[in-house]
């Protein structure tokens, strides 16, 4: 196997690449290669921890294709033979979503239409028509592998206004080139804002479709209107648009898919505000209270749209939430392959590893930022190279918190909460929650030659 290949199976079989070999510090400048080491707060004891099964409910559809058929069954009068189909299709890491995009092309062949998808990503995949076609791609979204051609292109056509200064734009190839537009996005609570319409089809509708453009007008105006600008913007589209229903997806708190369901246009703003309280329902948390270090393996834009989901950690780039675990610091080790590079919300961790650092493509993660009006969300953290290094800065950096007994957490992301590390004065309120178990008791945090962790957790 090629190394390159090599790297990529490990990551995405949840173990992380191969770390740089340690370069020792100069025992006079606690230097290594220009970089600081932080010498000063290393050698602290540190706490046992152990390995923690979290029961998360794991109901989910087993057949995706048929799901989707009988999903799509009550509406299919709407396609009619000889129609030409849109397919607007996201750029989150939705569980099987290239086999609900493949069964939905299926199923409107069989209707006798046409059918195309478009990139329904704003600006992500760096705002480019390329770059967004490799995002898909990456979901395995090709037009081979769904039998159906992709469309894509950063060109909008202007629909028309609903406020001063707020016009509303749709891909050009979905308004010009189809007779019908079909959604198929995730309901989920969003990580940047709260109300009764956060991600979905609305959301997608309102500026996914509208391309950077579409995404830059609507952001301008701030997350503090998105409550009120989705259900505005997405009514008005769905008003001068061809777009007859939506394909809703919902997940477990596995990430996994548990619910499809075709919304017409005239139910799909109360329908969705049903399909959020689903979603939010069936969510993971952390069944904890208060946590002082948070490691996470990774972030990424398949991971969440902040790279790491605020409803999990509790913070936003302001500051706590007010939901979730109240956490004092957290360190993040890497990117996602998947994410193309597109470190968005690496800015709320507090330390980050050097390969996480490095591998971001300044590029996507600025246009993301920028569109979006947070350039917080690619500010780089402390920089760091090893793990036990992370720790050690981590904990310095807490209020009011003595090393061996700190309550430290590790988990894989922030959408896989099924398995963490816990370090032992965080078991006994693991327990006291009722859904979770030790299968393996507290030992020392284990660290290898190069200062990287040497325990892995499950997949």
């Amino acid at each position: 196997m090629k190394e390159a290949d090599r790297r990529r199976s490990d990551t995405s079989s949840g173990k992380l690449s191969d770390p740089p070999t340690l370069i020792e510090p100069d025992e006079m400048t606690g230097q290594s290669g220009g970089r600081p080491r932080f010498t000063e707060f290393a050698g602290g004891s540190l706490p046992a921890w152990a390995l923690v099964h979290h029961r998360i409910d794991a109901t989910e559809i087993g057949d995706v294709r048929a799901a989707v058929h009988a999903a799509l069954e009550p509406i299919m009068s709407a396609i009619t033979p000889g129609a030409r189909v849109c397919l607007a299709v996201g750029s989150r890491g939705i569980d099987r979503i290239d086999q609900v995009v493949a069964a939905t092309a299926e199923r409107v062949r069989e209707a006798g239409a046409t059918v195309f998808i478009v990139p329904a990503m704003g600006s992500h995949g760096g705002a480019t028509a390329d770059g967004q076609l490799e995002v898909l791609a990456s979901y395995g979204i090709t037009a081979d592998a769904v039998d159906c051609e992709i469309r894509s292109s950063m060109e909008t056509v202007e629909l028309g206004e609903v406020r001063p200064g707020v016009s509303v734009f749709l891909d050009r190839h979905a308004f010009e080139e189809a007779d019908l537009v079909v959604p198929i996005n995730r309901v989920k609570p969003h990580t940047d804002f709260t109300g009764e319409i956060e991600s979905g089809l609305m959301k997608m509708i309102a500026i996914g479709l509208g391309k950077q453009k579409g995404a830059d007008t609507f952001h301008r105006q701030g997350f503090a209107t998105f409550h009120e600008l989705i259900p505005e913007v997405a009514t008005y589209t769905l008003a001068h648009a061809p777009i007859p229903f939506g394909l809703a997806l919902v997940e477990n708190g596995h990430a996994r898919l548990r619910h499809v369901e075709a919304v017409p246009a005239g139910r799909m703003a109360e329908r969705e505000r049903e399909l959020l309280v689903m979603a939010r329902a069936a969510m993971a948390r952390l069944p904890l209270a208060a946590i002082d270090v948070v490691v996470l393996d990774f972030i990424g834009k398949d991971i969440s749209g902040l790279g790491m989901d605020s409803n999990v950690v509790g913070r936003y780039y302001a500051g706590p939430t007010g939901s979730g675990p109240a956490i004092q610091r957290i360190v993040v080790r890497d990117l996602t392959d998947e994410t193309e590079g597109n470190a968005v919300g690496i800015g709320m961790a507090d330390v980050a590893l050097r390969r996480a650092v490095e591998r971001m493509d300044a590029a996507k993660t600025y246009m993301n930022c920028v569109t979006a009006k947070t350039p917080e969300g690619a500010r780089v953290a402390l920089t760091v190279e090893t793990d036990r290094e992370a720790l050690d800065v981590a904990l310095a950096c807490c209020i009011k918190v003595t090393a061996s007994q700190a309550r430290i957490a590790r988990i894989r992301d922030t959408k896989h909460l099924e398995w963490l590390y816990a370090s032992a004065p965080l078991v006994p309120d693991l327990l006291a929650s009722g859904v979770c178990e030790v299968v393996r008791g507290a030992q020392p945090i284990g660290f290898d030659g190069a200062g990287r962790f040497t325990d892995e957790l499950p997949v």
